[in-house]
């Protein structure tokens, strides 16, 4: 089960996340978040455990702008939490490749879930992206902290692996268990890990990496 813990920003907080070897670290650069990195310094993620790929997020943002960010942090992965449309997504595909990195930038599209969401919605967006984010739908765009039903993603039928986002903690993390989907990618671990906004709880991390990569 892979992990990506999200919201980052404190240089000391990061270096104590890398020591539990996240696979995946989220920094949002969403400037109305609570976690929004501020002046977060491009050497700030040097720190992590090698492998562990450093995820940009943005709402609505231009391409250029992300384009900018995935150089200046050495980006592993673009996270879109807002309303981009599956044109958007190939269109920054395409911007991405044309960037000529050296390596795969991934593209993860995060939905927010709740009862009315309309799976369907996600076949423009099948070819684009590399991984779904399933998250509480809020106005927030994440981090509410509330979970969704889970048994609704029984009616997602695409292809594409995804995270499972929106209120994970101690003390529902167990019950991923219970999903039975071999798309089911990796867990999204957030709000509810933190002593603040942005600053995680290395100790309720530590104990839920333990359990996590027991099942």
């Amino acid at each position: 089960m892979i992990i990506k813990v999200c919201g980052m920003r404190e240089p000391d907080n990061i270096r104590e996340l890398a020591e539990l070897k996240p696979d995946y670290v989220g920094f949002i650069f969403y400037l109305h978040s609570k976690r929004f990195v501020g002046n977060l310094q491009a050497d700030a993620s040097v720190s992590l455990s090698p492998g562990a790929k450093k995820t940009g997020v943005f709402v609505d943002e231009t391409m250029d702008a992300m384009a900018d960010i995935v150089i200046k942090h050495d980006l592993d992965a673009v996270q879109l939490h807002g309303e981009e449309s599956g044109e958007f997504c190939r269109t920054f595909r395409k911007f991405l490749h044309n960037m000529q990195t050296e390596k795969h930038v991934e593209l993860i599209k995060a939905f927010g879930i709740s009862e009315q969401f309309d799976f369907g919605t996600l076949d423009n967006y099948e070819d684009f992206v590399d991984y779904y984010l399933f998250d509480t739908k809020n106005a927030g765009h994440g981090g509410s902290g509330v979970a969704f039903d889970w048994s609704i993603l029984e009616n997602y039928q695409g292809k594409k692996p995804y995270f499972l986002s929106g209120g994970l903690s101690p003390d529902n993390i167990d019950g991923i268990k219970e999903i039975k989907d071999v798309r089911f990618y990796g867990v999204d671990l957030n709000s509810k890990f933190e002593n603040a906004p942005g600053v995680k709880d290395i100790g309720k991390l530590r104990d839920v990496f333990k359990r996590i990569r027991s099942f």
